[in-house]
């Protein structure tokens, strides 16, 4: 277990968003403020980190056969948890949420970390597994928020930047999401491939 090469892994060369390509449904539609970013990836961070745990601690109770039906029902049960807490405590962010919250339950990252990590490594492991991919996937929607808020409405993080009139509307809209992810998954390829060529 090597915490500085998994933390690498989740931030960098093994970025769920921006180089295993997953998550890209609630990374497009929930990326358009800053708020929205946040709470989705504390959110997805916190089920990835309890899910890999008790995944690992029940990897060889689970016969292989029903593996994933079992790993979709831990899952569940921690989106559950997650949203009952938006909703009792952060009422605003499970609203703007809305329906992808519950739809953590299918999210890519999450059962491929389970399948991929969580059932063949240790506890301690997969837990900080589960953090370096949700740190992951947080700095990228927190960088995408950044941009098309900014970008599209002028404020970042509800704060105002400059006056709306100058914004490009066109940032807030789903196309504004494919731009600017299209932009930082070219970025962190440009990136890979310069610590490639310095090797």
């Amino acid at each position: 277990m090597n915490f500085g090469k998994q933390l690498k892994d989740g931030l960098l060369t093994n970025n769920p968003v921006l180089v295993q390509l997953l998550g890209m449904c609630s990374t497009l539609a929930i990326t358009t403020s800053v708020s929205n970013g946040l709470g989705m990836g504390l959110s997805v961070t916190v089920i990835l980190i309890c899910s890999n745990v008790v995944i690992s601690l029940l990897r060889k109770l689970i016969p292989q056969q029903i593996r994933i039906a079992a790993y979709i029902v831990v899952i569940a049960g921690f989106v559950t948890i997650v949203d009952m807490v938006l909703q009792a405590y952060f009422p605003e962010i499970a609203e703007s949420l809305g329906l992808f919250i519950p739809l953590i339950v299918v999210n890519c990252i999450i059962l491929a970390r389970a399948e991929s990590f969580a059932s063949k490594n240790r506890v301690l492991a997969s837990a900080l597994d589960g953090l370096c991919q949700g740190l992951g996937y947080t700095m990228v929607l927190l960088a995408m928020s950044a941009i098309r808020e900014l970008l599209g409405n002028g404020t970042l993080g509800g704060n105002r930047i400059f006056p709306a009139e100058y914004g490009a509307l066109l940032m807030v809209l789903p196309v504004g999401g494919f731009l600017t992810l299209g932009c930082l998954i070219a970025l962190m390829q440009w990136v890979q491939s310069k610590t490639r060529g310095g090797k």
